[in-house]
């Protein structure tokens, strides 16, 4: 079983710059169970995941780019900060971070190992995506709508939906953490 204490370790350069002591143990939290839901037992096993099953990730697993992603997403914010004279929206970084550490904690239960050494979409995953599953995890550790906003927002699922704006970053960024994998699968990406 993995533990709260595990998650802390693994997500600390993160979680510590979530000054909300409720949100971050909620993060937590949503982290813990969803590993207990998907039946993930290890860190070992969580740092295996690939954190999509759509493209060749060049082994980039789930956990990488969780990391990739928040960081991301909170420097973009901070630029904004940093440049704009007058910011049009208040950018809330609490939220920033632990939107982007939780928007893909739903693929603990949309994959599961296929039995060969790789990943298939588990049933829980036919049923409902990532943003639905992880969302609804996050309800039930008391994480914040606003924060859930994210979660949903930050794939497909959201497209066209009114969002917070640290849902736009996470979403800019995820997408910018595929987009360039995909393009070199394809033969897209231009190279020098």
């Amino acid at each position: 079983m993995i533990t709260e204490k595990e998650i802390e370790i693994l997500f600390k350069n993160q979680l510590d710059n979530i000054k909300d002591q409720t949100l971050r143990k909620s993060v937590v939290k949503t982290w813990v169970l969803a590993c207990e839901q998907g039946n993930w037992k290890s860190l070992d096993e969580l740092k295996k995941i690939p954190f999509t099953l759509l493209v060749d990730t060049h082994g980039i697993d789930l956990i990488e780019h969780t990391i990739a992603v928040t960081e991301g997403a909170v420097a973009l914010g901070k630029t904004q900060v940093a440049v704009y004279k007058n910011p049009p929206y208040r950018i809330d970084f609490d939220r920033l971070y632990a939107g982007g550490l939780l928007h893909d904690v739903g693929k603990l239960l949309e994959y599961e190992p296929d039995g060969s050494g790789w990943y298939r979409k588990s049933l829980s995953g036919k049923y409902a995506r990532h943003p639905i599953s992880g969302a609804v995890i996050a309800a039930e550790c008391n994480v914040p709508e606003d924060v859930r906003n994210i979660i949903i927002c930050h794939s497909k699922e959201g497209e066209g939906r009114p969002q917070v704006v640290e849902a736009v970053f996470v979403h800019q960024v995820d997408f910018a953490t595929f987009n360039p994998l995909l393009m070199k699968q394809n033969g897209l990406l231009i190279e020098a």
